[in-house]
């Protein structure tokens, strides 16, 4: 029965968001229940493409990933895969009709990180529209329930948001990226002269993403605005904290939230919705 096949491909994404991400994983407990899954088959298909070209270093990453991507139309057009992560990603796409543009230019990005070492100012907005402004959008078109004209109007917000939590990526990983992958995401930073002034331009570009980003968060569907909000608490707790790091500890380790502590956000969270003071 394909209904049972689709069922099991449903709970391999679910199990990928929750392997991968803490944070996420609480974020996506927090919207309705229709909503979870096609957002867990959004993260799967991104994740899976991230770790293609970020991790698996013993591998040819080139072939990989383009056998991701024609593997990732074909589910598409026929409807199925065997590749259960694609299966529930197609069955999102087709179900909320996110657009095939979207999917080009977040495959693009990742194709970018295979041979893009450092980045000019074009190539980072490239780079930040289709990692994670389309990811944002392809989310959006799941919480409008693929109304056009809802997504019209929140369309900016949700770009902003996606571009704030991926540039706060950039920054927490900023010592990864160089000493790992010999990437700079950042235009125009010598990663050797990595100060409080660059640092500083980095966090108020980012600050202005979030005000806007959040902007977007009131406007949601209900259904979908708790468990956004809760995800952006959780990068802005991340945000400050990194604000009140100094540029070599940066430089020097991962910055995180334990996990207990995003618990404690998780109420916050909950206690600020439920009283409509977001």
């Amino acid at each position: 029965m394909k209904e049972l096949f689709d069922k099991v491909s449903v709970k391999c994404s679910r199990l990928t968001t929750r392997s991968y991400s803490t944070s996420f994983s609480l974020g996506i407990r927090c919207l309705h229940p229709e909503l979870r899954d096609p957002i867990c088959a959004i993260y799967g298909f991104v994740r899976f493409a991230d770790e293609i070209v970020d991790t698996f270093h013993d591998f040819d990453k080139d072939v990989l990933l383009e056998r991701f991507k024609k593997d990732t139309y074909l589910a598409i057009d026929e409807g199925i895969s065997l590749n259960p992560i694609l299966n529930s990603f197609q069955s999102t796409v087709r179900s909320f009709n996110i657009d095939r543009e979207l999917i080009d230019q977040f495959l693009y990005s990742m194709e970018m990180d295979l041979t893009e070492k450092e980045y000019d100012q074009s190539m980072y907005e490239t780079y930040i529209f289709g990692s994670a402004e389309v990811v944002g959008l392809m989310c959006l078109k799941v919480f409008v329930n693929g109304d056009q004209k809802e997504y019209d109007h929140l369309k900016p917000y949700a770009m902003k948001l996606g571009s704030a939590f991926q540039k706060i990526n950039f920054l927490r990983d900023l010592r990864a990226d160089y000493v790992g992958m010999g990437r700079t995401y950042f235009p125009n930073l010598e990663i050797r002269e990595f100060d409080e002034h660059n640092k500083k331009k980095i966090e108020e570009d980012i600050e202005k993403d979030f005000q806007m980003g959040y902007e977007g968060i009131k406007k949601l569907p209900k259904r979908a605005r708790f468990g956004v909000y809760l995800a952006y608490v959780y990068y802005y707790s991340l945000f400050e904290k990194i604000k009140k790091t100094p540029p070599t500890h940066v430089m020097s380790r991962r910055i995180r939230i334990r996990n207990r502590y995003k618990f404690s956000l998780l109420f916050y969270s909950y206690f600020r919705h439920r009283l409509n003071i977001m």
